[in-house]
């Protein structure tokens, strides 16, 4: 797989995900849906209008909406994969025709769209572990950090599978398995701020070293879902967002090097990571050194072009 056919496949990341939750909950918690549209094969025939919101809440990169129908818990289950979005809208605004229209959760004051999801499931509450079960801790729970000296806390744990990892530091992290909802961005991110190499074998990296990254990432994952920005510097300028992700063939913000961008992963399930080769400890193993545009940039036909 190309390096820009893994970069058009990225999918939007835990803070974008709790932040979306956060939205959905302020609408529809507590409210009695008086409409309910599902529009997916395996749920068309099911009926939803007259539950009420609970709770919607995230985990990693996954929603759920968990409703109370007739005395009935249930939990309405969706993943936004690549190009999923939710969006609010005033319940009096017409809802036009959309191809892309998925579920649809209105109230007296609100209506919810979700178009191009990934995944939508309905099961009862308690079998959300079929669905989401197999997530490692979520960088963004509660229980990350609660007794900060507990064995068992989410940080903890995610170190203790991180330090037995030999696989490459990004491919650990990008894993839900490890830990729930770091994606390609926070990856990058992460590893930049704290001078890591991303192909460096995470059981390779010390442990406090570990922990650092991890502390950094959750602080500005969790002010990310607070604010709807994703941001490692604080702006919400396109060019100011990240350091060092999407900016290969510019300049390195910290050496003045140029910024590059490589895989990693299996094939297959290649995923792509941003980084300064004098900052991180070199070339990465799957980066041929050839010259790199910036992404968006026209290549100049009469120079050989970079073997992505």
């Amino acid at each position: 797989m190309s390096v820009t056919a893994a970069y058009a496949r990225e999918m939007p990341e835990g803070d974008t995900v709790a932040w979306t939750a956060a939205r959905l909950q302020a609408a529809l918690g507590g409210q009695r849906l008086v409409r309910a549209e599902l529009r997916w094969p395996s749920l068309a025939e099911v009926d939803l209008t007259g539950a009420v919101t609970v709770v919607v809440v995230a985990r990693g990169k996954h929603l759920l909406h968990r409703l109370d129908l007739g005395g009935e818990r249930l939990t309405l289950h969706s993943h936004l994969r690549m190009e999923g979005t939710w969006r609010v809208r005033p319940a009096a605004e017409t809802v036009r025709p959309d191809h892309r229209l998925r579920a649809l959760l209105g109230t007296d004051h609100a209506t919810a769209l979700g178009r191009s999801l990934g995944m939508l499931d309905l099961v009862a509450t308690t079998d959300e572990d079929r669905l989401v079960g197999h997530l490692g801790p979520d960088i963004l729970a509660p229980s990350w950090s609660d007794d900060a000296g507990a064995r068992r806390a989410g940080r903890h744990v995610a170190l203790e599978r991180l330090a037995t990892d030999a696989r490459p530091l990004a491919e650990a992290l990008l894993d839900q398995r490890v830990l729930a909802g770091i994606g390609t961005f926070w990856a990058s991110e992460a590893c930049f701020a704290k001078r890591l190499s991303p192909w460096a074998a995470a059981s390779t990296v010390d442990g406090d070293a570990l922990g650092a990254l991890l502390d950094w990432t959750q602080v500005r994952m969790a002010w990310s879902a607070r604010t709807g920005i994703q941001s490692v510097t604080g702006l919400n300028r396109r060019d100011a967002l990240g350091a060092v992700h999407a900016r290969s063939g510019r300049p390195c913000r910290r050496c003045g090097d140029t910024l590059r961008v490589a895989l990693v992963g299996q094939p297959t399930r290649e995923r792509t990571i941003f980084y300064c080769a004098p900052c991180q400890g070199g070339l990465a193993p799957t980066d041929d050194g050839y010259p790199q545009a910036p992404l968006g940039a026209r290549r100049d036909r009469t120079r050989r072009s970079p073997r992505y």
